[in-house]
């Protein structure tokens, strides 16, 4: 049993009819008029009936309004908070095109199946990426103005000990990933499964001038990296040189671009190439 005293004729029989809105998933709510014995009841929320009649003379006469709610149930549940949404599978077929894409794997692999993957598109005054990797510890993507780590901006996604995925801001200082406080990103969600940390955040494009976050109007190499955690906290990646942009990323150029891992990697350089004819040719004409 609820009750809502000396509710004052003042506020008007709309702020009241919203109050009696509101309680719409109760069984019964019973109005008493003050001073005086009448009671208006309202079963199933006959909440126009019940603001008729204080529409009335009677209202103007009355110094307040007691409102008595009884909880009986019925079959309608008390208010419960809304789901969480399930989080949104990312789409490859728009790399390229609506959004630019890198992936690090086999090739041919998805969000779902590269060993890296990353996306990013303009929304507005923001940038959203979408992370994903192959591992249960985390996921990240460096701004760098070199390839090389060191005085780096990091947003990373971090699967921690609760299950949960978090977004975290770090500063590369060498080769140490230092956490930072102040977190540009926003609208943030993340998930955790089939060993895969997968997460999606925007950040703004444009950030006061501070050595920790970069502006990402301007062109950066994007260094990736995931490995695993402890605690929620990161350690070090799972390759010793993790792959990095052939090239300066703009966030205003979208492409799709693919890197294969080392286990798919050819030899295609000049170098190589050479190397194998020279080593061919030795073969066959065998030593002297």
């Amino acid at each position: 049993l609820f009750s809502i005293h000396s509710y004052s004729s003042d506020s008007g029989p709309l702020h009241l009819y919203l109050i009696l809105s509101f309680m719409a998933k109760f069984s019964v709510i019973s109005v008493t008029l003050v001073p005086g014995s009448r009671t208006i009841r309202a079963k199933d929320c006959a909440c126009d009936k019940v603001v008729s009649h204080l529409n009335s003379s009677l209202f103007n006469k009355v110094n307040a309004v007691e409102i008595m709610i009884y909880s009986v149930y019925t079959g309608y549940p008390f208010p419960t908070a809304p789901p969480v949404d399930p989080f949104a599978k990312i789409r490859v077929d728009d790399c390229g095109k609506t959004k630019g894409c890198f992936r690090y794997g086999k090739p041919g692999c998805n969000a779902e199946t590269c060993d890296y993957f990353l996306s990013y598109r303009r929304i507005g005054a923001d940038v959203e990426f979408e992370l994903s990797a192959d591992t249960d510890g985390w996921v990240a993507v460096g701004f760098s103005s070199d390839k090389k780590m060191g005085g780096d901006d990091v947003m990373a996604c971090v699967h921690d000990d609760n299950g949960r995925v978090r977004i975290q801001h770090f500063y590369n200082v060498g080769q140490w990933a230092k956490e930072i406080q102040r977190n540009p990103a926003r609208d943030e969600e993340g998930v955790f499964e089939n060993n895969r940390v997968t997460c999606r955040f925007k950040r703004p494009v444009y950030v006061p001038r501070e050595e920790t976050i970069v502006d990402l109007h301007l062109s950066w190499y994007y260094l990736f990296a995931w490995g695993p955690a402890i605690q929620g906290s990161i350690t070090r990646h799972d390759i010793d040189s993790p792959p990095v942009s052939e090239h300066v990323v703009s966030i205003y150029k979208y492409e799709d671009i693919f890197m294969p891992s080392a286990a798919y990697q050819t030899f295609s350089s000049p170098f190589c190439l050479l190397l194998i004819v020279a080593l061919t040719f030795y073969l066959l004409m065998g030593t002297p």
